[in-house]
């Protein structure tokens, strides 16, 4: 056990947030993720720290059996794929095991990022096979196994869909360069949001508008994860997200914690917010772009806004893991969504932004609606604004986390 080194307190604590109150806590869909086995994750993640990469156990190729044995074993999160009406079968899928003789093994068992890399960790340690030959993980957490040498590194051959198709803002992330290892399943965009009858017909547009507009006092709130909150905080104030230094990040905690002085900002939320932005207690926030489109269905009075300055945009991701006994068969899958019409009825379905060129224009045959919704098909001024929070090291992990819980009172 000495050679693992253990998360720290402030860390453990973005964890619990992440789970309780952030994106990952609530259901796909409608209710986006469900973490009902986050405390066990947290247990499974610090009991023996995180190990360090190493030469024996990460990045060595595994023997590959996809020509003899036609299959995959797929882990996703709920609610994250197309489902018949009668949600009996996944059509995408079907059409898949169809079309290539491929069958794959499709399990919901992805509940949280920290839950799912705990139940995976034992084996990726020790240079074994997970029985998983895809997975999807959040673009922080797949830069960690990345970083950790447990992801395999894909075979562009196998992938020329995707590599045609995969939409330029997502192209080459700075933990995985050129996409050598992980393509987007979906984006996530964290945007401005408010409720039209709460301002009295103000737009709010600004990051400054909702740390410093007084008619706005007592009902902002902004997202209780750090790199949302601060990233469109940097973003406002200039700076670049994907490249910033300690003390842009402490300029920015600073000016967040002067709106807080002030009582300007009602409280830091997870998924939270809707409720209260819905009935207007909450006049305008940060908030996840998967849940104004739930939110906008029902409610005319809920608005959005891109910054002047950009916004944040994090991803989902397809990864196959070391020893993974599938990966060429995994390649053609991950391909296979990369199919215009293929990703153009799951977009459609899961109402996440679609990473896909050419999907928009499938989809607006029959649905034009969803196909016009930018939050979903961002046009080419939103793709533009999108700006990625860097990659950080574990140090500067344990600090700007310590720093922002203490902002956040967590």
């Amino acid at each position: 056990m000495e050679k693992y080194e253990p998360l720290s307190p402030p860390v453990r604590a973005a964890v619990r947030r992440s789970m309780t109150d952030g994106r990952g806590a609530l259901a796909r869909r409608s209710l986006l993720r469900a973490t009902a086995a986050g405390a066990v994750g947290v247990a499974a993640l610090t009991a023996c720290g995180i190990p360090p990469a190493s030469s024996s156990a990460g990045g060595a190729p595994s023997e590959d059996d996809s020509d003899k044995d036609k299959k995959v074993n797929f882990s996703n999160w709920t609610q994250y794929i197309d489902v018949s009406d009668d949600e009996k079968t996944r059509p995408t899928l079907e059409r898949f095991a169809k079309r290539t003789g491929i069958k794959v093994s499709y399990t919901e068992d992805i509940n949280d990022n920290v839950e799912f890399f705990g139940k995976i960790k034992p084996q990726l340690a020790a240079g074994q096979d997970t029985g998983r030959d895809l997975i999807v993980l959040t673009d922080w957490i797949a830069a960690r196994m990345i970083r950790l040498g447990w992801v395999q590194k894909l075979d562009p051959a196998n992938l020329p869909n995707a590599f045609a198709n995969l939409q330029p803002q997502f192209r080459s992330p700075a933990w995985d360069p050129g996409r050598a290892h992980s393509y987007p399943w979906s984006g996530i965009s964290t945007v401005i949001a408010y409720n039209i009858k709460a301002t009295k017909g103000k737009e709010v547009t600004s990051v400054s508008q909702l740390l410093d507009d007084p008619s706005l006092k007592g009902r902002v709130a902004l997202l209780s994860e750090m790199r949302d909150t601060v990233g469109m905080t940097l973003l406002d104030m200039g700076k670049d997200p994907g490249d910033f230094t300690d003390d842009d990040y402490d300029a920015a905690v600073a000016r967040i914690q002067k709106a807080v002085d002030k009582q300007q900002i009602r409280r830091f939320t997870g998924n939270d917010y809707t409720g209260d932005l819905n009935k207007g207690d909450i006049a305008a926030c940060t908030a996840w772009a998967g849940d104004l489109i739930q939110l906008q269905a029902d409610n005319p009075d809920i608005r959005f806004a891109i910054p002047e300055a950009g916004y944040i945009s994090s991803t989902d991701n397809l990864l196959i893991p070391n020893k993974a006994r599938h990966k060429k068969n995994a390649e053609r899958l991950i391909d296979y969504y990369y199919e215009p019409e293929n990703a153009a009825e799951l977009a459609a379905w899961i109402n996440f932004v679609c990473p896909v060129a050419g999907a928009r224009e499938v989809l607006a045959k029959t649905d034009e609606e969803t196909a016009s919704d930018p939050l979903i098909f961002p046009d080419k001024a939103m793709a533009a604004a999108a700006h990625d929070f860097r990659a950080l090291s574990s140090e500067e992990e344990t600090d700007y986390e310590a720093k922002f819980a203490k902002l956040i009172g967590a």
